[in-house]
Order: structure tokens, then C-alpha cells, then sequence
């Protein structure tokens, strides 16, 4: 998983991803490509 300052570049590499806010975290996710994940701060 890739931690960054800011994830609105990480979102657009892929159609599948999704922004998810969880415990006060930004995380990007995607389930059909899983390798796509990043968490940011």
C-alpha cells in the first residue's frame, strides 16, 4: 500500500477505484485490481 500526501492522482489510475474515508484515514481501494491501494497521510 502507497501512503501519500494526496491522493486525487492515485484515484484516476484505474476506472475501478474508489475513495473510502475509514477510522479518519483517506484510503483508495479497488477489488477487481488490488495491487491499486493507498492510504493517505
Amino acid at each position: 500500500m502507497k501512503v501519500k500526501n494526496s491522493l486525487r492522482s492515485l484515484k484516476q489510475r484505474h476506472r475501478d477505484c474508489r475513495v473510502v474515508r475509514r477510522k479518519g484515514r483517506v484510503y483508495v481501494i479497488n477489488k477487481t485490481q488490488r495491487r491499486y491501494k493507498a492510504r493517505q497521510g
